[in-house]
């Protein structure tokens, strides 16, 4: 029997969201039906509600999360009805070319529950990276279900389902930040900071915090940070030189999604050395570069999708490290907050007040 749960949905472009009655269906062959414990409030759905993803209205809000697994289809083996998961959207095929390359973080081909819910009125909704979560349960595919250790509270767990897993990956997975490496982040929100603690972790000795907040690059200092510069009285570019003995960071990673920063983050890595972008920018945005200086410094232009993670590997390792104290998760969380309160959490992110907004389901 499906399910009718309350659930934040954008109907539109630009406008408020608001909380529906969902139908939920039973899990069919392949797909997991979870109720959602904590879901971050990730920039991504705001994109999202502004339509800079795709037109697919209505959009059913919420990609950060972790819960337990209440039911399960046909054929599903990897999760069972009570395990305690952390959602991801990537969701691995294993037959396309980059898994059968043993590269299934850069899987081609990841896959979300078959059926649709739905509005009471029988209207399909798009749930955002294939998830959905700001809703008391929710449908997916079972690959999307990484089951770790329930001890975590979920208000932490669920974070890696997306932002925090983008920017440690991004430090550790796509750049490769190693022992005594500097690193640049450029844009200290909840992806910069997490790339801050992920380079941290991986020892780097020289971690630059750059933003336009003097509060972020505050709370970049608890992640990490080793040097901060507010990049709206100080040219970035040549403070990164100036405090790598005129050299450069040995990786840059951006982290706002604008072509502005990504400059500025190409011209601060020493030769040979890496930018990495994780930051999200929009389909209109162009960049240009002197095609001279990309071919003369060397190094490597990345992409970091989704932190180039692989759930069923990075997930439990990384509540380990916070298990043992050695990966903040809970400084991330400014506030836990009710499944009516999504739409103040947007203004809140926008106004740059807040890492991460938790919404926490009864």
């Amino acid at each position: 029997m499906s399910q009718v749960v309350r659930g934040v949905v954008a109907r539109a472009k630009g406008e408020p969201v608001t909380i529906e009655n969902i139908v939920v269906p039973d899990p069919g062959p392949g797909e997991a039906v979870v109720k959602i414990q904590a879901c971050g409030v990730c920039h991504t759905d705001l994109h999202y509600r502004e339509g800079g993803i795709n037109d697919e209205f209505p959009f059913l809000l919420g990609h950060e999360a972790a819960g337990t697994v209440e039911a399960v289809g046909e054929g599903v083996t990897n999760v069972a009805p009570g395990d305690y998961v952390i959602l991801n959207w990537r969701a691995v095929c294993g037959d396309c070319r980059a898994c059968l390359k043993g590269k299934p973080q850069y899987c081609f081909n990841t896959h979300n529950a078959e059926q649709k819910m739905t509005l009471e009125d029988g209207t399909e909704l798009s749930p955002a990276l294939g998830i959905g979560a700001f809703i008391e349960k929710t449908l997916v595919h079972s690959g999307q279900c990484t089951p770790v250790d329930p001890e975590a509270p979920a208000t932490a767990a669920g974070l890696l389902g997306c932002g925090v897993m983008a920017g440690i990956g991004a430090a550790i997975n796509t750049g490769g930040v190693g022992r005594g490496d500097s690193v640049a982040v450029f844009g200290c929100g909840g992806v910069g900071d997490a790339a801050i603690a992920g380079a941290h972790l991986a020892g780097a000795s020289k971690i630059i915090a750059v933003d336009l907040d003097d509060q972020k690059l505050e709370w970049a200092k608890d992640f990490g940070a080793t040097h901060t510069c507010n990049a709206g009285s100080t040219d970035p570019v040549e403070y990164i030189r100036s405090v790598t003995d005129g050299n450069g960071a040995d990786v840059c990673i951006e982290a706002v999604g604008n072509p502005k920063v990504y400059e500025q983050a190409f011209f601060a890595r020493d030769l040979a050395g890496t930018v990495v972008l994780v930051g999200v920018p929009n389909p209109e945005m162009k960049i240009e570069l002197p095609f001279i200086e990309v071919f003369g410094r060397g190094g490597a232009l990345k992409s970091s999708w989704y932190g180039d993670c692989l759930p069923s590997r990075d997930f439990p390792m990384l509540i380990d490290l916070y298990q043992q104290g050695r990966l903040d998760l809970d400084r991330f969380v400014s506030e836990t907050i009710s499944i009516d309160d999504v739409e103040e959490a947007f203004h809140k992110m926008e106004a740059g007040d807040v890492l991460r907004s938790v919404v926490v389901l009864p």
